[in-house]
């Protein structure tokens, strides 16, 4: 009775630890009323037929694109903001 007590008790125990974890932030697959519930600085970048585009802010150099189709994460994109000092690149067009 007391090693099935102490059991129970060690299960519940590491049970509730797991509860404490980080959750991912973002999973293919992931439906979008669940990515906009956690992150709500989201703004819509982009709408191509299915396809629908948020942006996420993630601090002052990065910002991250997820692509939905059919409200569902289909791609994860994380780019570099580039510096506003930084000259824009010569295009190399030649006609």
């Amino acid at each position: 009775m007391k090693k099935s007590i102490v059991f129970i008790f060690t299960v519940f125990l590491l049970g509730s630890c797991a509860v404490f974890t980080p959750r991912q932030e973002f999973q293919q697959g992931m439906s979008e009323r669940k990515f906009l519930r956690q992150n709500r600085d989201a703004v819509m970048s982009n709408m191509e037929g299915p396809f629908i585009t948020y942006r996420v802010n993630r601090g002052e150099r990065f910002y991250i694109l997820a692509t939905f189709e059919n409200k569902e994460l289909i791609k994860i994109e994380e780019r570099e903001i580039s510096p506003a000092w930084m000259p824009a690149q010569p295009s190399e067009n030649k006609e």
